[in-house]
């Protein structure tokens, strides 16, 4: 049997896998880094918009601070998330931009001055001060208080993800790509290591670690239209779901981007509307005023994808061979605007909808509506990354290290990724070094042999199921019955029908019989796993009797925190099983900070509140009156109401233009 060691094991190659391997490294571990593609060419370089940090530069976003961006994530999240993390998060993002900046990223940077820009769908002039000259510039992001979006034009992921991959080389990192982890090698409660399976040679081997980190993004492909790319199918969570200890939190929380090009389903960043555009419906009526009269384009993601399909179904969406929708005109920013900062926009419309977006009037209205994006739900771990399997750990998208709750604000993926790639990078990396692999040899065989097993009966198989068929019709259902609206009886029509669909995935003729270079082999295994995250999606929806950020019941309009403040956990001990098993895990709120309250949009009251709100309230009241009596600052506040741990480093001051010496 082919076993290779190295104390610290890293499997994706986007950027939280990279910025978790550089920690490593600087550790001085040996670590290595697999990815399904050459790590460039990651998910993370399809985020265009910008990432979130509370630098407070420009003149839009001066006043800007932790406590803000704490407060919009929160919101945004609709009080699902853990505050906790959410501290973490945004106390480190600051400082995360600035490494990144060190890294070679080029942040667009303010020009003192005069600049044009659009609010509101209204030509206005922002005068940048001569002193902050040079600073790195931010934008507006939906749900956000102030310009909190730092960007590098509409390429921001591309950059980022290019800075910390070269990062990663020069640090001496061991980037090995074409390899898939196929099973996650585990005794007695503790992870150490994986089955890979190479993509090239087809040869399967074992990968022996002290610690094991998981960073394979999200699980938009179970769906039909998505943004996400072929490479986000799930897997990387459903292997470590079938180790029976590590569950899935959230699985049910799915976001769907309000601008997805249509037919092609390729995103059209929210930089398009916090730059100005605006969304209009057949009549070329500007509609999300009328639904959102404070926010309007720029209310949280799920909020702007329900008003566009609500405004779709009252008869204004346009018409065409490819369902309705409605039309994005960002048309009003000006050409100068879209060709120096929304580049990628204007070329993705040209070259995939023959339409450029810089024309003006409605020539250069582009076609969009909502669809799958991005992955709230994942791998279920505690604030240091680490998951209920010892010596796994995960960041990024294919975790629910519980940043984003049931929405996540448009800027915070890929700032999660980079951050949660510092912080838990760095728990994972003192695991490792304490760590020791006592792993026997006769378990390391069992598990290759399982695996090398299992894919030659795919082979050898005699059933009549085409794995292409589930899976297209998997991806069928869970559009219909698992979308943006939901309701019981769609619900429990989509978790029966995935369970068939899974059970006949045992049964599957798979006609090329090579063991390398064999997409129907890869399909074969990887489809019964993307099912198997389909129902945990399913069958968490249908549990949850609630609507919460971006889960919507039609049949249960109301956010309900007495009985659903709390997070699902979804499992699979039973390989046999052919359903999810659900627990759950109260958020307690006598520990919150940020109570549960009118998020701002929709009508006032729709929850029905915990009964220990007014409670944590008097408690927050108190404490607050008691600081401000003390004359301390925010800072001391903050600790008093929600302390939280972070390592001293991340957990610093951050400075700030016009902050007291």
């Amino acid at each position: 049997m082919k076993v290779t060691y190295c104390d610290s094991l890293i499997i994706g190659g986007g950027l939280a896998g990279l910025r978790a391997a550089v920690s490593a490294k600087q550790k001085g571990l040996n670590v290595i880094v697999l990815s399904l593609v050459p790590v460039r060419r990651s998910h993370s370089a399809a985020a265009q918009g910008g990432m979130q940090a509370s630098l407070g530069n420009g003149k839009m976003s001066e006043g800007d601070n932790e406590d803000l961006h704490f407060m919009d994530t929160v919101k945004g999240s609709d009080w699902g998330c853990d505050q906790n993390v959410a501290r973490m998060f945004v106390t480190t993002a600051p400082k995360a931009i600035r490494e990144l900046a060190g890294f070679g990223v080029p942040w667009t940077r303010i020009k003192q001055g005069d600049r044009p820009a659009v609010i509101n769908g209204e030509h206005v002039t922002i005068t940048e001060d001569a002193s902050k000259h040079g600073y790195i510039q931010s934008r507006d992001f939906g749900g956000t208080k102030k310009w909190r979006t730092c960007f590098t034009a509409d390429a921001t992921g591309h950059s980022m993800l290019y800075a910390v991959a070269n990062e990663a080389y020069k640090n001496g990192v061991d980037i090995r790509d074409r390899k898939e982890a196929v099973s996650i090698i585990h005794e007695n409660g503790k992870c150490y290591g994986a089955i890979v399976r190479d993509l090239i040679t087809g040869e399967i081997s074992a990968y022996i670690s002290k610690g094991t980190l998981l960073a394979t993004g999200g699980y938009g492909r179970v769906y039909a239209h998505t943004t996400n790319a072929v490479i986000c199918d799930g897997v990387g969570a459903a292997i470590a779901m079938e180790t029976g200890v590590a569950k899935l939190g959230n699985m049910e929380a799915v976001q769907f981007h309000p601008t997805c090009l249509v037919p092609s389903g390729i995103l059209m960043t929210e930089g398009c509307r916090g730059d100005g555009g605006v969304l209009r419906d057949k009549d070329g009526y500007r509609f999300m005023p009328d639904y959102e009269p404070e926010k309007k384009e720029l209310a949280s993601r799920d909020v702007v994808s329900r008003r566009i399909l609500e405004h779709i179904k009252s008869g204004k969406g346009v018409k065409s061979p490819y369902g309705e929708h409605v039309w994005l005109d960002i048309s009003i920013l000006g050409r100068a605007h879209i060709e120096r900062n929304l580049r990628d926009v204007q070329d993705i419309a040209k070259t995939f909808a023959g339409i450029d977006p810089a024309d003006e009037g409605s020539k250069g209205w582009v076609p969009i509506k909502p669809m799958q994006h991005y992955s709230m739900g994942g791998v279920r771990t505690n604030y240091q990354g680490h998951t209920h399997l010892k010596g796994l750990f995960c960041a990024g998208e294919a975790s629910c290290w519980d940043l984003h709750g049931f929405n996540r604000l448009g800027g915070n993926s890929v700032s999660e990724a980079v951050v949660a790639g510092m912080i838990i990078g760095d728990y994972f990396a003192e695991f490792c070094v304490d760590a020791e692999i006592d792993v026997q040899s006769k378990t390391i065989e069992f598990f290759l042999e399982k695996e090398e097993k299992y894919l030659a009966s795919l082979l050898s198989n005699g059933g009549n199921e085409d794995v292409y068929e589930i899976k297209n019709k998997m991806k069928t259902i869970m559009d219909e019955k698992v979308g943006v609206f939901r309701d019981g009886p769609l619900l429990q029509e989509a978790v029966k029908e995935l369970e068939e669909l899974y059970k006949r995935s045992k049964n599957l003729n798979v006609k090329n019989k090579k063991m390398h270079n064999n997409p129907e082999l890869e399909d074969a295994y990887r489809v019964p796993r993307m099912l198997k995250i389909a129902l945990c999606v399913a069958k968490g929806a249908l549990e949850r009797t609630e609507s919460r950020g971006a889960h919507t019941r039609i049949d249960y309009p109301k956010r309900d925190d007495e009985k659903w403040l709390k997070r699902t956990l979804a499992s699979w001990p039973n390989p046999d099983q052919t359903l999810p098993t659900l627990e759950y895990e109260d958020l307690d709120i006598m520990k919150m900070e940020l109570t549960p309250d009118f998020r701002g949009y929709g009508a006032k009251g729709n929850f029905i509140p915990h009964p220990l709100k007014e409670k944590r309230d008097e408690e927050i009241k108190k404490i607050t009156e008691e600081i401000q009596n003390k004359g301390g600052d925010r800072y001391q506040l903050q600790e008093a109401l929600m302390p939280f741990d972070l390592l001293p480093r991340y957990k610093a001051k951050n400075q700030r233009l016009g902050d007291e010496k």
